[in-house]
Parts: structure tokens; sequence; C-alpha cells
């Protein structure tokens, strides 16, 4: 449901052009192809079932191009061909490049047990190399993967490349430290990296549990044989999901829902800290020593997978420093890079198709540089990052970029937001946070989690009592942001635990409207026109913090009622300029819902706790001269 490298069919504005396109690139790939399915043999004698499709000239020599996913090298049989020709993957196919996708060990049609994440090992044994336990992790069966290839598919160049977008990104960072030598260029695309820290199931500790259970629901029942056959997904009585998980209620109640079925479910129940179980899944500790050249992809707007990208790279600068490495972040979705548009996403437009850009300009010749030896060596910026607000692309040779200085800014009484510490005393704003009626996390009424929220109109929000507000006077000059914003905010409670979201907002002129809209069809909208953008609130970023983890992710402790204590976290990195003429706004509150799961808002066991548990809560954040509540911003010069 929610992660494959394929997205987007041609918007309806051009769908006769391209569908003739397609056509054509469909019968193309039938006469230059043939398609193979095989069982390759790992070393412990587990055979991973993998689709190739085969350029059948022979006058040279092809590379390899490998994705190993978790979601189905389908269509399965011999005459049932996937799809290629819908996205910009049919121009690999031009090029003549070997195209094999992988199921991984424990899915779909390959043999052997998976294992969500699993651990990379780094210190393997010597001696019995079937010794799974010891021996086995993703790097050594992309190893085994690849050195099968390119000793039996014929007129290989013995040239591997493999990417890979969201788990299968994972499984590319993976392939990575496989160290195999025909391995040349790698791409995670965003990569599953630390389940705990940032990406899909935890943000800081705190459960996504709307993303973890739409996805785990399905993907997470047994497959005890090989099957071509996907399981089914969860049966909800209701299509309006803040409903849903409101009545539905504890996070115990949605544990009963799983019965003994699927094990992940109850392991995230059963380790509610960074442990060493997580700690373990953390993908940066295989990030040491790196040989291919790597390109790392990500999307700004990304409500999945955005810590994954920036944090492998950063990995890989700090761990692995003489690996050639570059990461490409733009204003994208959850995979947008790999669509056919990317000239928008919900309301907010960016004034290009900033999808094709990436394409032809950078993942194309990256991978026919390193795998073909065709064209200049493509001598990539360190970062090249898309600026929203601007709408504009710039290079960095590092990230954060070293012309970057952190500022803070800092909250004050009468809701501003100032380069100035206040100077006044005992001076706090409060709220009460009621988990029985919390923040939502976007204004829709929907089923599915949207994709759009990451950048949706906030005004929903700061209409609430339970929503702190802080704003800048009206800019008179740009001000453009890059790199991670740091929350540091004082505050008290009247109980002895509680979360705090930070969201990064650009606020719009009253007058504000695009003067060329688009005619793309926009979500609950016939196009980006259709929205009142005159003072829209913009998302920019958004980040959530479980109190308890404030000193330590591994240690929790609870908060002393009436104490002023410090929460201090960071929210991901931002690349966007606040134009002239707009405003700068934070928001604060405790509830993302049901993005985010609620906190009972006391220090107890949140997965084992029950209905009763959960109560309101007084909540006072600081802004005077003994408690100076700030933000920390990577104010770009």
């Amino acid at each position: 449901m929610r992660k494959f490298l394929f997205f987007l069919l041609l918007t309806i504005t051009a769908g006769v052009t391209y569908a003739q396109g397609t056509a054509q690139d469909s019968a193309w790939i039938r006469e230059n192809y043939f398609k193979l399915e095989q069982y390759i043999p790992m070393r412990d004698g587990v055979k991973l079932f993998t689709t190739l499709y085969i350029p059948k000239d022979t006058t040279e020599k092809h590379p390899i191009l490998m994705t190993r996913t978790p979601y189905s090298c389908a269509p399965y049989g011999a005459e049932k061909w996937r799809n290629y020709y819908t996205s910009y993957l049919r121009y690999y196919l031009r090029e003549g490049y070997i195209m094999v996708t992988q199921d991984v060990r424990g899915r779909w049609m390959s043999e052997g047990q998976f294992v969500d994440v699993r651990p990379f090992i780094k210190d393997k044994k010597a001696g019995d190399i079937k010794d799974s336990a010891r021996n086995i992790d993703e790097s050594t069966d992309t190893y085994d993967a690849i050195d099968w290839l390119v000793k039996n598919v014929p007129h290989n160049n013995g040239r591997v490349g493999v990417f890979g977008t969201s788990y299968p990104g994972f499984y590319s960072t993976m392939a990575a430290a496989s160290a195999h030598p025909a391995l040349k260029a790698v791409s995670p695309q965003a990569p599953v990296t630390d389940w705990f820290m940032g990406d899909d199931f935890h943000h800081n500790g705190a459960f996504f549990v709307m993303d973890a259970w739409a996805f785990y629901s399905s993907f997470g029942k047994p497959r005890p044989q090989p099957t071509t056959v996907g399981p089914t997904g969860f049966d909800y009585y209701t299509k309006d999901n803040y409903k849903w998980y409101l009545e539905t209620g504890a996070l115990k109640n949605i544990l009963t829902l799983t019965g003994d079925s699927i094990a992940f479910w109850k392991d995230l129940y059963q380790h509610p800290n960074r442990d060493g179980w997580w700690q373990a899944r953390n993908a940066r500790v295989a990030l040491h020593d790196i040989k291919p050249a790597m390109l790392v992809v990500g999307g700004l707007y990304d409500a999945e997978d955005c810590f994954g990208a920036w944090n492998v790279y950063k990995a890989l600068k700090a761990q692995s420093p003489a690996t050639n490495s570059h990461i490409v972040m733009g204003p994208w979705y959850h995979g947008q890079w790999a669509s056919l548009d990317g000239t928008h996403l919900g309301n907010v437009q960016w004034g290009s198709n900033t999808s094709w850009w990436y394409e032809n300009n950078i993942e194309i010749p990256f991978f026919n540089y390193y795998l073909k030896g065709k064209g200049a060596d493509p001598n990539l910026a360190a970062a090249t990052i898309f600026f929203t607000g601007a709408n504009q692309w710039k290079t960095f040779d590092q990230w954060p970029p070293k012309q970057s200085q952190d500022q803070p800014m800092y909250l004050q009484p009468d809701g501003g937001l100032a380069w100035t510490a206040p100077t006044c005393k005992n001076s706090a704003s409060e709220y009460i946070s009621d988990p029985a009626h919390p923040v939502p996390y976007t204004q829709d009424v929907h089923f599915n989690r949207t994709r759009e929220y990451m950048d949706d109109d906030q005004r929903f929000a700061s209409r609430r009592t339970d929503v702190l507000t802080f704003q800048t006077p009206v800019l008179t000059e740009d001000l453009t942001l890059a790199g991670p914003v740091i929350a540091d905010l004082k505050v008290s409670l009247s109980s002895t635990d509680a979360d705090f979201v930070v969201k990064v907002i650009d606020v719009f002129p009253d007058d504000f409207s695009y003067t060329a809209p688009s005619a793309l069809p926009v979500r609950g909208h016939d196009n980006p026109a259709g929205y009142p953008m005159g003072g829209y609130q913009m998302l920019v970023h958004a980040e959530i913090m479980r109190g308890r983890f404030r000193e330590s992710f591994e240690k929790p402790v609870p908060f002393t009622p009436g104490k002023v204590e410090t929460v201090k976290w960071a929210v991901p990195d931002i690349a966007h300029t606040f134009k002239k003429g707009h405003r700068l706004m934070i928001q604060i509150q405790s509830t993302w819902f049901p993005l985010a799961d609620r906190n009972p808002q006391k220090f107890v066991d949140i997965y084992t706790a029950d209905d009763s548990d959960f109560q309101k809560e007084t909540i006072r954040v600081f802004h005077d001269a003994e408690h100076p509540s700030r933000i920390i911003l990577p104010v770009l010069k």
C-alpha cells in the first residue's frame, strides 16, 4: 500500500500523448528484451527468487541495475512483464541495462525466513558459513546475488548498480556494505534507516501508529511458504481514521487486533525504549569503509523516510569520509522523484517539473557514468538541494552548508518571535492538552494518511486553544534556512509526561495567489488555484518529541510536576526561503493525531497503558529572561 518504486501514471491533461508513447515503449521493450525468472542460491543454501530483463543485443556488454525488495517481483510468469514503460525507468532499458528485481529472503517467492530490517552483522564469524545467525545478513545476500549475476548472466559488463526506494532503500544501504568488487554505484532513496528515531514507525520515540498499523496489519502477516499471493488488509469499520484510532483507544487495544500472528507488532510493544534490539536495527551501523559511489535521494516533504535520506548521507560523511557520496533532496513526497510530475505538492507549487529534472540531470547520468562509462564524469556536488519558497536548486560542497549559521529566535510573551531574548519575568503561555480531543494532523476527514499534510495549510490548528502560535512581523527581506532546526523549550507540566510538537510554518501574504496555476488535479480541489492561498500557513517541517526521552532514549525519566525543565530536539533538515512579505510562524502542541499515538500524559508504559490512564494536562511554555524558549534556525548567509 505504501512503499513501491512506481507511483504515478501521467495526469489526465497529457493522457492521450503519453498513451501513444507508452504503447511504443511497451512494444519496443518486448521486441528488444527477454524475461528470465531465476532462483539464485545464497551461501547457506537458501534460494532467492529473481526476475531479469535482459537485452537481446549481443553486440556489446551490458551493466546490471538491481533492486532488492520485500514488495514482490510481480508480475510472476515468463509471459507477464513489468510495466517499465509507464515510468522514467524505460530509459534504462533504452540504454541497454540488465534490469534485475529480487524478492528478499522470506518474502513472496523467495525461500528462507524474513526478518524486518535485518541487523547488519559487523563482525561475521569465520568457520561454518551456513550458520545464518552468525554470518547471514542483507549485505551477504546482496553479495551472493551480485556474484551469481556477474558470473552467469551472458553479455554483462561486470558492473552492477543497486537502487531502491523506502524499504528497498534499506536494502540498497545494505548492498553498499556488501563490498562486492563488481558493485560500482548505489542509490538508497528514502531509505528506511532507524525505525525508532525518525522513519515510519517512530519519531524521537513517539509511535507513528497510523502509518505503522496501516502498513503492518497486512505486510506483517506470516508467509510460511513461497507464494505469489499477497496478504489481505485489515477491515476497518469506518473510513474516518481520526474516529477509528480515537475509538479504538489505547495501544494495547490495537495489539489485540493482531491475534498471535504478527510477530513484529508484538516486538514493537516489547521494546518501548531505544534498547539494544532497536540499536541493532539502525542501518547506519553498516556505513563504514563503503566502496561504491553513493547517491542518496530523498524528499523534503517525505512523510515516511525523510529522516533516512538525510541521516544515511550524514553517516556516510562521518563514518566513511573517503567514499564518493552525494545527496539530492527535492520538494517531493515519498518517491515523487521517480514520478512523471514533480511540479507541486498539494496546494503549493514548485515552478518546474523537479522530478523530470532530477531523473535526467542526476540519476540517469550517475548510473550511466559509473556502470556504462558513458558521458563525462557527472562531478556531482556533495549536496544538490531544492529550496522551496525560492523554488530553485542549489549546490553545496557539504551539508549542512558551511554558509549556514545557527541563530536563535526567541518566543515572546505576546505571541511574537524575535532574534532578541525576552527580558520580562515570570512569563509563560499555557494550554490544556486533552487526549480525548487530540489535535488532528490535518483538517481533512479521510481514511489513508495523506502525503500532502507535509505542506498543508495550518490555519485549522491556529484556531485551536491547545495549539500555541508565535510569529514574526512581516519579513522585510528574504530569510533562508539550510539545515536542522533545533527546538529548545522551557516547559512545566501538571503531570509526569507529555509529547511536544514544533511546526515551522511559512505564512503567505494575505493577497498571495499563483499567477500561473497548474492545471493538474489536487486532492480536494479542481486545481491549486481553487484553494485560497492568501494567508496560507504552509507547513515547512514539523517534528514530535516524546518528553520522557528528553535526557536519554534508552532510559526515559518522568517530569516533576510544576518544575521548569528543558525539552530539546531537532526538526529534520529544512531547505526553505521565507520570502520578503511573508512571516515565519512556530506552532507548539502536544498531540498530532492520529499520525502519532497519544501520550497518556503520565509516566506509564504507553504500550500497556489502559484507556483509564489517559488524562488532561496543563502545559506551560516559558518565554521570560530566566527561562527563554527558543528555536535555533540554520540561517544561510
